[in-house]
Parts: structure tokens; sequence; C-alpha cells
């Protein structure tokens, strides 16, 4: 008989014929059926209620994937279109540098049968190539930080698990920034006549004149998008397939491929993140944990009943941790971890003891 984490990762499934976002409660249920089938022998009883529970739906099949997909950057595997084992991983180890990055990358995909690889590939080209992040020129992982001082002063602040290359060529300075978040403040060209700097993303084509900005990934219902804040100067804003727009400072709005939000005042986490802090006035605390959850590996999560709770403070992103016990010491909230690497916020078995 198999190991159990053997048993585990073998349980892979087929996509789903629709795309399904898991809730909080299937993310959870998850959880707790990956730890009882890694716990050791497996009862035929306990197989056959998590095969009745994964055919309950799309939704139990999205959130079991996910968790999959969390073992598996903790595991040291890669799935390349489910060639699961194969060690292209190997190149997000940490320290590593971009020319081995490049090197591990290209001996981790030598190993993949030329078949799946194709196909693997032909996958990836619509999907904007995210395997272009694995060797990324910059890149840091999750919950680290950096500086960057480009050839002409323009400086770079790369948040948590962020992934960027630059070119500059006769006629362009250009960013292009893969996944994460970066801080810009644009420096000054002797090139005659300046050359534009602009930011490429998946959405379009951020051109900054004169400028302090950050620029960073989202996932929303509405699909992939880019945040971009302006804190000086202006940016102008162009989608793949809309009208441009452009900020000033003091606005923030939402690029999608096929159009650009109006602008808003911006608000919320602003560069605080510079300086390693994670600063809250107000915040709920569901807001709050899925903007910690980037600085911290594996799933950080927050139960529906207590995301309404309201948190004020100024926390080091250094020690995620500490931040979670100084919650659980003032808020009526516990940390519960069914697995290693999977961590929950929820409302606390007596829930009147800190109120």
């Amino acid at each position: 008989m198999p190991a159990a984490d053997e048993f585990v990762r073998g349980l892979s499934l087929p996509l789903p014929d629709v795309a399904c976002v898991p809730a909080f409660e299937d993310l959870q249920q998850a959880a707790e059926w990956f730890a009882v089938l890694q716990a050791g022998a497996v009862s035929d009883a306990d197989r056959r209620q998590w095969q009745a529970w994964i055919d309950a739906g799309p939704r139990q099949r999205a959130a079991w994937r996910r968790v999959e997909s969390i073992s598996g950057e903790f595991s040291g595997l890669n799935s390349l279109n489910g060639l699961a084992g194969q060690p292209a991983r190997r190149v997000l180890e940490r320290g590593a540098t971009a020319a081995n990055r490049r090197r591990s990358v290209l001996r981790a995909l030598a190993l993949v049968p030329m078949a799946s690889l194709a196909g693997w590939m032909a996958s990836m080209a619509s999907n904007e190539m995210p395997w272009r992040g694995w060797v990324a020129t910059y890149r840091t992982d999750t919950g680290e930080r950096r500086e960057v001082v480009l050839a002409d002063g323009t400086r770079l602040w790369l948040n948590t698990a962020t992934a960027l290359d630059v070119d500059f060529s006769a006629g362009l300075r250009r960013i292009v920034l893969y996944k994460g978040e970066v801080l810009i403040t644009s420096g000054h060209d002797d090139a005659v006549p300046a050359r534009p700097l602009v930011v490429d993303v998946p959405q379009g084509r951020l051109t900054a004149l004169g400028t302090r900005f950050a620029v960073r990934h989202e996932e929303s219902e509405e699909g992939n998008a880019v945040r971009l804040a302006v804190f000086e100067g202006a940016v102008a804003s162009r989608p793949s397939g809309g009208d441009s727009l452009t900020l000033v400072a003091g606005q923030q709005t939402r690029v999608f491929p096929d159009r650009v939000e109006p602008p808003e005042p911006v608000a919320g986490y602003g560069d605080d993140w510079t300086r390693g802090m994670l600063v809250a006035d107000g915040m709920r605390l569901g807001d709050f944990i899925a903007e910690l959850s980037r600085y911290r590996p594996g799933y950080l999560g927050c139960a529906p009943e207590v995301a309404n709770l309201r948190i004020v403070g100024a926390y080091p992103l250094a020690d995620t941790e500490r931040i979670l016990s100084a919650l659980q010491a003032t808020l009526p909230v516990r940390v519960r971890r069914p697995l290693p690497w999977w961590t929950v916020v929820e409302a606390a078995q007596d829930s009147t003891a800190k109120r």
C-alpha cells in the first residue's frame, strides 16, 4: 500500500468544464480532507467519503486543487501540465542567482518529454507565459523585499513574491512586471531625446510622466487586473483593448485588458510596505488577513464571521507569526492550523471573552 503522502499527491483531478472560485468553507473542508488523507493509514471509508465530497460539485474540486497546489509548493514539486515531480521548482530556491535560475529551468525542461513540453508551452502562451517570472532578472520570494537602482537612476522597490525584467533600448526604458508589486521612482534620462519610461503588464502599458507610483497585480471576480497608485507626478494607463486614462498624484485605479476604472483617491496600504510595515487604520480584519497572506508562504484565510472586525495598528511584516499572535490576544479570534502550511483566523470558541 502506498504511503499516505503519495496517496494524497495522486489524487489529482481533471480540470472542470467551467471556471469556479471556491468559497472559504470549501477551502477549509478541502484542507481538513487533506489532513485526514495524509495522516496515516487511510481507510476505504475515508476514500469513499472524500470521493463523495469531491463529486458534490465544481466548488469542491476547485478547492481541492487549491490545497493540492499549495501542498506542491511545500513538497518541492511542480506540475508542468500534470508532470508532477519534475525538478523545475528548484529555480525558486531562495538565494539563487538569475543566471543559475535560467540554467535550472533549462535543465528541468530538458527532462520533460518533448510532446508534453510542447503542449505545456502552448497552454502557457495563452496565459502570458508565467514561466518568465521564474527566470526574471529581478525577483523576490514570499516575504522578501528588495531595492534596485537602474542605470538612469530609476529606483525600484520590489514587494513580496515579485518578478520583473528591465529592457533599456535606444528608444525606450521598459519594465516588464510579471507578478507581484513594484514601487517606482522615475530617474532622469540623459538620452536625447529622452526615452519614455513604461511598465508593461498583461493588461496593457503604463507610461510614467516624471513620477513616483506603484503597480500591483490583483485577482478579482471581474478578472485579473493591475492596481495603479500614483504618489507623485502622473501616469498614463493604456489597456490593451480600451481607452487610455492619465492619473495624477493622489489617484489610483484598476487596469483591465479592456478598460480602466474611474480613478479614486489613493487609500489602503500605500507604500508602508517599503518600510517593512503593514499599517491598519480601522481596516476590516478580512482585508488585513488578505494583505498579510501575501507575506507568508502557504494559505492564510479569514472566516467570514470575523471578517468585519476592525483593526488598528502598525505591524512589522518581518514576523507574521507575531502578528497572528497579537490578533489572537486582542480580538475574539483564534488561529487554527489543520495543516502546517494552512492557517485560518476564525471566531474564538468563547467569542464573548474578549469583547
